[in-house]
């Protein structure tokens, strides 16, 4: 049987079966040794999980325009390399996102690796193909853990293991029966652009704050010992997530609650602040594991959507839905958007920020005040 190799960090993984915390540091030889068999065990549970009971989501859009081609040779060469890493391809489920939208090509890579294919006849955006691979998935009964990854070639196959092993770790050391294990980006920036490099930073901060704010109202402090060690902020809103079963279950067995939202705040632009939210309000614990990313996005449909929008309604929605009071999202916005280096680029930088600061506040306080205090900043660098 071929193994395929894997680029896994070699962290303390806790694994039940392989912790041994009685280990003094006297005898280090041996020491290194006993560590040494801990880690080569805990990689082969951890590689046995990923290729017997893990399935994978690939949610896919590919509309017919000039980059369907493109599209379509990167999702072949995503499905190709997860279908590789698992004994059963049927693991692996292309969940169309509007039948016009890619279901022929979902349909001949169904036809010739055997994986998985749903589809909705209407394109909603990337939650409904969410929604609708997990669902397909959880009829399975021996997956633990499901992904959901782009179908871009951004999301790397090699990487899935170090999701699986830090999932693991998190129930092993904290007993919860809910995981949540997100992909942080090495640089938002490289592979996206400034701008909306500058802009999902913000998002993730103010979502951030609207975490913290809940986690207090609810009298339980937010849990963040496993979203990693070098970054100030998670990077909320990557789309390469790993659930456990049980979250999984949690967070897309039934339709979002939209909060009086129009739809394309949860289903199209929020759609991982609603994967977010929805697992920690299930008692999700939150981890991250630092993943790659390419240094330019091979396609993007970003250039398609209203800027504006797509970032307000990253924060509109959650702040519904976690019942955060609008004065509250105001402040955290103008707290935020100081340490932003989109404020130097004059003067479309604090001009798109005030757009968006303009219809965050208009969607939740409607007879508040809407303008961004433009002469209210910092004298001192």
């Amino acid at each position: 049987m071929r193994v395929p190799f894997f680029f896994v960090s070699f962290v303390e993984v806790g694994f039940d079966e392989v912790r041994d915390k009685g280990n003094s540091t006297s005898a280090a030889g041996g020491r290194i040794d006993t560590r040494h068999q801990q880690m080569n065990h805990a990689l082969l549970a951890t590689l046995k999980l990923v290729k017997h009971h893990t399935g994978i989501v690939v949610p896919v859009y590919l509309p017919s325009d000039e980059k369907h081609d493109a599209g379509a040779a990167l999702l072949r060469d995503t499905v190709r390399a997860f279908a590789d890493l698992i004994d059963d391809p049927g693991f692996v489920c292309l969940s169309v996102d509007g039948t016009e939208n890619g279901m022929e090509t979902a349909q001949q890579l169904g036809d010739s690796l055997g994986v998985s294919v749903v589809g909705e006849a209407e394109n909603r955006g990337k939650l409904q193909g969410m929604i609708g691979g997990t669902r397909e998935l959880l009829g399975k009964k021996d997956i633990k853990y499901l992904a959901v990854v782009d179908q871009d070639g951004d999301h790397f196959a090699n990487e899935l293991p170090n999701f699986v092993r830090a999932a693991e770790h998190i129930l092993s050391q904290t007993g919860s029966k809910r995981v949540l294990v997100n992909g942080g980006r090495t640089s938002r920036h490289r592979p996206m652009g400034f701008l909306r490099g500058e802009l999902e930073e913000f998002a993730d901060r103010v979502l951030l704050e609207m975490l913290r704010y809940r986690a207090a109202a609810k009298g339980t402090p937010l849990d963040l010992r496993f979203a990693g060690t070098t970054e100030e902020f998670p990077d909320f809103h990557s789309g390469y997530k790993l659930y456990n079963r049980r979250t999984a279950e949690e967070v897309f067995g039934q339709d979002p609650d939209l909060c009086g939202c129009a739809r394309d705040a949860g289903y199209r632009h929020g759609c991982e602040a609603v994967a977010v939210v929805q697992s920690l309000e299930s008692g999700a614990i939150f981890g991250q594991v630092m993943r790659s990313t390419f240094n330019r996005q091979p396609v993007s449909t970003f250039e398609s959507l209203d800027i504006v929008e797509l970032v307000s309604d990253k924060m509109i929605w959650p702040a519904r839905r976690l019942e955060i009071p609008a004065t509250f999202i105001r402040q955290w916005m103008l707290n935020c958007m100081p340490g932003l280096s989109l404020q130097t680029l004059l003067p479309q930088g604090a001009g798109t920020l005030g757009e968006i600061f303009r219809r965050v506040m208009e969607e939740l306080d409607p007879d508040g005040s809407h303008r961004l205090p433009a002469d209210e900043f910092s004298l001192f660098v």
